[in-house]
């Protein structure tokens, strides 16, 4: 790329713009480690690209810098790891361990549940279940169709048009069931009007937005990082692979050996799978490279397969489902300590409780917006 010369043939200094330019210029002290976890990418070149791209690098510096002066002041407290000395692993600690060093009402947390009978009985075969916007109302993937039942079990509905579901899932900001029956094909039911929205896999498209081979065998789990850019597969060859979904690309950012029936992550980005039917694994990315190593392991009682992992939601716990009920283990670091009252707020009363769910109504997502680029939202359509 040649310089520029204004007339007299003096040569003119490169243009400055963008996210970096901005922020060299204008960034307080003491916030520039913060302001990068926020950025969008490296630097643009923008020579030639005027107007609206360099409107929007500098958009992007100006929300990082909000963000990090947001975080700084809204989000003091900071969750902690396990931290081994010496020789000693992290993955070695029991839980007998951690329950002794912390305190009564986290060690109380840690806790098994056995269930041998289950408090609704439908008399077929099971195949998932979910809950929907809050704990009132739940659906269940049986033999031959979906149903929606209340807290106290009574059928609500049964949604024939999905035919034999495999999976569920709920998508809270758009308020849409999602689900994938045996003959590959997925539905769309928007349980605010009792409509399908659509039968396809975006409800935008009538093709798939993207076809990526994970694994040379069936895929057994999937699971997605809470910042939406990466994606965890696991397959029948005993392998987890982890997918940087920004880029179309059918490299893997990192494989790892194991098998996993499901995969979860939690708000701070650890990774649970199973170890084997009876054990769980934790991973964990120590430098921000998406190279998980082993945290933590945990072995259930013999005899209990473990069916279903999920963490909870601003605490360091993880439930464990297993063939004989359900157990809570303590898992440092995997929770957000600091939680938002405007999405869940753990100490809200009944009032704010029936606020919530008409203010969740109105800010409810189209469907539309479902896309591939979330780049794309906000910008005026061609």
């Amino acid at each position: 790329m040649g310089v520029k010369q204004d007339g007299d043939g003096t040569i003119l200094p490169p243009i400055r713009t963008g996210t970096h330019y901005f922020l060299r210029r204008y960034l307080p002290d003491g916030l520039d480690v913060s302001v990068k976890k926020f950025l969008r990418g490296s630097e643009t070149n923008l020579e030639g690209l005027q107007g609206q791209l360099a409107i929007r690098e500098e958009l992007y510096g100006k929300f990082a810098q909000a963000a990090a002066k947001a975080e700084k002041w809204l989000l003091p407290s900071e969750g902690g790891y396990l931290e081994a000395e010496g020789m000693e692993k992290t993955w070695t600690i029991k839980q007998e361990s951690i329950a002794r060093e912390v305190d009564i009402s986290s060690s109380r947390n840690q806790y098994d549940i056995v269930l041998p009978a289950d408090d609704v009985q439908v008399r077929e075969t099971m195949r998932n279940v979910v809950f929907l916007h809050n704990e009132s109302f739940f659906a269940a993937a049986q033999k031959n169709y979906p149903y929606i039942y209340n807290r106290d079990g009574t059928e609500l509905h049964c949604l024939k048009e999905h035919g034999a579901v495999l999976r569920l899932q709920f998508l809270k900001n758009h308020f849409l069931l999602a689900s994938i029956n045996n003959f590959g094909q997925l539905h769309y039911q928007d349980v605010t009007m009792g409509e399908m929205v659509v039968s396809m896999w975006k409800p935008t498209s009538s093709a798939p937005v993207l076809i990526r081979l994970c694994h040379r065998g069936s895929i057994s789990a999937m699971a997605f990082h809470p910042n939406g850019h990466i994606m965890a597969t696991a397959g029948k060859e005993k392998k987890i692979k982890l997918w940087d979904l920004r880029k179309l690309e059918d490299e893997a950012l990192h494989t790892l050996l194991g098998q996993a029936k499901t995969l979860d992550f939690s708000q701070k980005g650890l990774l649970a799978c199973l170890g084997s039917e009876s054990s769980v694994q934790i991973l964990r990315d120590l430098h921000g490279t998406q190279n998980y190593k082993t945290y933590m392991n945990h072995r259930m009682v013999k005899g209990y397969q473990i069916e279903k992992l999920l963490f909870r939601p601003n605490e360091d716990l993880l439930g464990i489902g297993h063939s004989m009920g359900w157990s809570s283990i303590l898992i440092p670091g995997c929770g957000e300590p600091n939680f938002d009252s405007w999405v869940a707020n753990p100490f809200e009363t009944s009032k704010q409780r029936r606020e919530g769910e008409v203010h969740s109504l109105l800010d409810k997502l189209p469907s539309e917006t479902i896309m591939l680029d979330p780049t794309k939202i906000g910008t005026v359509k061609p």
